[in-house]
């Protein structure tokens, strides 16, 4: 019979000795190896450093003159983050605060310590302002720090405005700000903000920079501007009145609102409004259907900070296959169904002042329409006129307060999915009251003109569609057989359509929106009931999850996102 054998562990071993080592250091004892930093030095053992630090165990395990040296002088380490990264050797515990931290990222970088240059990584995203983010990105490009250069790069594009305010804005260079200003993702509200902070950037050293006011005013989409801004502001500027180049620019963008047959020769960038993904939004359910198929004129709004919906201030009139959309930071509902006729009433809604008030109605009764926001302007396009399809467009200026026609769609659309893609209208699906389609077509409000794009997959009418980084999303509907739950998205540089990840649950009527990097998918109609489910759709895994339910509709609803006004944390 073979001898018992007992194994006795001791797990808390490390824990104990690492401690031990430790104070065993700070006594003097043992030590076999002097680091030495300008006139600083420190006391440790190979064992210890070379088992803990990636840049000491290739050091001391490998055939390196080092090896075989009581006494090393080290270069490329500031003395203080050396003797932090020794001690966390020791302990694994290492002190950050805005003094240090970045010398520990560099020391860190030095000795290949990865945990610790995340951690530093952490700390300086975590405390980004408008005062210190300039500097943090340079750091963080300078020293390869991918996470902390997104983060700076996302916190300076959400928070524009205060960063230009800040007096390390006025000290970056040419190149840093000609990025800067060149970015589609900026958050403003005008593009007045744009020009004022490059102006300032000009003036805080104006005989070296002004050279370069032609180059910047280029990035400055002028015709966003309005005229009275460009003629009483731009315009007045004495550098901009004593350079030609500047003044040629200017008066090109006043072409383009005095001369519309110009347009066609401006840059695409010129007059896209900027747009930052990372900018939350409240979204707003308006109007739709009871149960029982009677219109609402209930409004509610859902909070994806919160990931509630609650109540808002309902409409004047009761709407249901009402058009929503977003221009100018207020919501449109435009048109529909109020139980006895179509209409062609509009009303906009002030989210500061939390009320809806009547604007002028369209030259055509619409349900079932689609609407979108482009270039200061609001576009209507199809619907249903109570007696049949409609391929007529109008759209409305905000300024001028009237609607007016344009080019007609090539096809009557009822039911189709509207939305601003790549600078253009698209209108996808849809029916003309015999026929469902699979048809896209995008309208160029600079020829005037709409033409075909690739067609969809699938037929649809009553669907879903919304444009999130870079590419346009069709969702649910009505083939003519099924109610649809299928998701399919079209990439403009192939001009091919694929499925993505199917929602949950099949949704007719269903409304669609991108917000904040992701698509919601609102309410509809599953073939037997009215739907009041939200569904949530993240690009990055192909996923769709469920969120709060709306509280005060069961379908039918429209949607629009209104921005939040980003805080600082």
């Amino acid at each position: 019979m073979a001898d018992d054998v007992v194994v006795f562990t001791m797990d808390d071993l490390p824990r104990l000795a690492f401690p031990m080592m430790e104070s065993i250091r700070r006594e003097g004892k043992l030590c076999d190896v002097t680091l030495r930093v300008d006139n600083h030095m420190f006391t440790a053992h190979r064992i210890v450093l070379a088992s803990s630090i990636p840049y000491f165990h290739a050091m001391f395990t490998h055939d390196m003159v080092e090896s075989r040296q009581n006494d090393i002088t080290m270069q490329g380490i500031e003395h203080s983050a050396l003797e932090a990264l020794v001690n966390f050797a020791y302990n694994g515990r290492v002190q950050l605060d805005s003094n240090n931290v970045q010398n520990i990222l560099v020391g860190a970088s030095f000795l290949q310590l990865q945990s610790v240059k995340e951690a530093c990584c952490d700390f300086l995203k975590n405390r980004l302002t408008p005062n210190n983010v300039l500097g943090i990105l340079a750091f963080a490009e300078q020293f390869m720090c991918p996470s902390v250069t997104e983060a700076a790069n996302k916190y300076i594009q959400k928070h524009f405005m205060e960063v230009s305010k800040s007096d390390e804005f006025l000290q970056i260079t040419y190149t840093e700000i000609h990025d800067i200003l060149s970015r589609d993702e900026l958050y403003v509200t005008s593009e007045e903000q744009v020009f004022e902070a490059m102006l300032a950037w000009i003036k805080a050293d104006l005989q070296e920079r002004k050279d370069h006011l032609s180059e910047l005013l280029k990035l400055v989409r002028l015709p966003l501007l309005t005229p009275q801004f460009l003629a009483d502001r731009v315009a007045m500027v004495d550098l901009i009145k004593t350079s030609l180049r500047c003044r040629d620019l200017v008066d090109e963008a006043k072409d383009y609102h005095l001369m519309p047959e110009r347009r066609p020769l401006l840059q695409t960038f010129k007059r896209r409004p900027r747009c930052c993904t990372d900018i939350v939004g409240m979204i707003y359910a308006v109007g739709g259907l009871t149960s029982s198929g009677d219109s609402l004129c209930t409004v509610e709004a859902f909070d994806p900070i919160v990931g509630r919906w609650q109540l808002a201030e309902p409409m004047k009139t009761l709407r249901s296959r009402v058009g929503v959309a977003v221009l100018n930071g207020k919501l449109y509902a435009i048109g529909g169904y109020d139980g006895q006729e179509r209409l062609h009433t509009v009303e906009v809604f002030e989210p500061c002042s939390k009320m809806w008030s009547t604007i002028t109605p369209m030259n055509c009764k619409r349900s079932a329409l689609g609407a979108a926001p482009l270039d200061n302007s609001l576009y209507v396009c199809g619907g249903y006129d109570g007696v049949s399809s409609l391929n007529s467009v109008e759209f409305y200026n905000p300024e001028t307060k009237v609607w007016t026609m344009c080019s007609n769609m090539m096809k009557h659309r009822s039911a189709a999915g509207v939305t601003v893609f790549d600078g253009q209208i698209y209108a996808l699906g849809g029916h003309d009251g015999l026929s469902i389609f699979d048809s896209v077509e995008c309208y160029n409000n600079l020829t005037g003109e709409w033409k075909e794009v690739a067609p969809m997959i699938t037929k649809r009418c009553r669907l879903g569609v919304a444009a999130l980084n870079g590419l346009l999303y069709a969702v649910g509907g009505y083939d003519g057989h099924v109610f649809l739950k299928t998701v399919e998205c079209y990439n403009p540089k192939t001009n091919l359509w694929s499925y993505v990840a199917p929602m949950k649950v099949k949704r007719s009527r269903v409304a669609l929106v991108s917000n904040c990097g992701r698509l919601y998918a609102v309410g509809g109609y599953d073939g037997v009931t009215n739907l009041n489910s939200t569904e949530m759709y993240n690009p990055d895994t192909n996923m769709w999850t469920t969120v709060a339910s709306m509280c005060a509709h069961e379908g039918g609803v429209g949607v629009g996102v209104i921005p939040l006004c980003p805080s600082i944390d």
